[in-house]
């Protein structure tokens, strides 16, 4: 994953967790609060696409490093 890359995925989690405490202070019209929510949810998809660009890249190092043996199926929390 480039520096730019890390550095978007890094700022996004960021305002992620600057949402989530805004959202939840309770202090937010229900306007603005929506709008927070709307733009939280963006965050999270980029953030998932670029968790699953850096995993998919990981898996394909692994693999040509070491063949099969070496790479094991990634479960998550959900």
């Amino acid at each position: 994953m480039s520096n730019k890359k890390k550095l978007n995925l890094e700022k996004s989690l960021a305002d992620l967790e600057t949402l989530v405490e805004e959202l939840e202070s309770g202090d937010l019209p229900l306007e603005k609060a929506m709008q927070k929510f709307e733009e939280g949810i963006k965050l999270t998809r980029g953030c998932q696409a670029a968790l699953k660009d850096a995993e998919q890249k990981v898996e394909i190092l692994l693999k040509s490093a070491g063949g099969d043996e070496l790479v094991e199926d990634f479960v998550g929390d959900d």
